[in-house]
């Protein structure tokens, strides 16, 4: 029996990137199926004249707007998952995998976000909109998602792509249990582990650990992410 890995793609930052091979490790050490992980790099992606927007002053990550470009790397089939690389996963991705449902163009954690800072990690803007963080992880039915053309997804406004207007409208957008996008410091801190019914994903919207000023960034979360960061880079002797 043939099994096909899990297409993966993480929103790649170049100053995140203890936060892409930290997620990366905790994808794989945590996942019972094989998985195919592609981070987005702007400059690879501006190099095959797929990506060519000039940086939006709203714009926060390298990768703000390259999330959607992934159903045509997919060649608009199947299913995919996308990811901002500021997260750390603690359970079998697979059991987010299976959640998959064809009714659904797009599927993720419809949050209620309405953040009451205006500075992000690193002086960036906070930017306030409907579906705040709801495309920081999708469930991609690339199908169904084929108005996100290379044109479409280089000329529309930000508002156009994270509010989900490529699709017909908001009964294509499923929802999937907060666990799987919780947000460090903005929600409240979980007292479980995932194995205990806690978030399987958790996810440093407001900057993490990795940036030398947000050392504590969730407090005991941060030391988890330490730690799982320490597992990455052990070797055996």
């Amino acid at each position: 029996m043939t099994v096909s890995p899990i297409p993966i793609f993480i929103g790649y930052d170049p100053r995140e990137r203890a936060a892409t091979n930290v997620l990366i490790d905790s994808l794989y050490q945590h996942s019972s199926a094989p998985l195919a992980i592609t981070p987005l790099v702007t400059p690879q992606l501006e190099a095959q004249g797929l990506f060519r927007r000039e940086r939006d002053p709203k714009q926060s990550t390298a990768f703000s707007f390259t999330r959607f470009l992934v159903p045509y790397l997919m060649g608009y089939q199947g299913w995919a998952l996308f990811m901002d690389c500021d997260m750390l996963c603690r359970g079998d991705i697979k059991a987010l995998w299976e959640l998959r449902d064809d009714r659904f163009g797009a599927m993720c954690v419809q949050h209620e976000h309405v953040p009451g800072e205006t500075v992000k990690f690193l002086g960036e803007v906070q930017s306030a909109y409907p579906k705040k963080n709801w495309s920081s992880l999708m469930l991609l039915n690339c199908s169904r998602c084929k108005k996100l053309t290379v044109d479409y997804v280089n000329t529309a406004t930000g508002l156009e792509l994270h509010r989900f207007h490529w699709l017909e409208g908001d009964h294509e957008i499923g929802a999937l249990d907060s666990g799987w996008n919780h947000l460090v410091d903005v929600q409240e801190a979980p007292a479980a582990s995932a194995s205990n019914g806690g978030p399987r994903l958790l996810h440093w919207t407001l900057g993490g650990p990795w940036f030398r000023q947000q050392r504590t960034m969730g407090g005991v979360l941060a030391a988890e992410w330490f730690g799982a960061r320490e597992d990455a880079m052990k070797f055996w002797e």
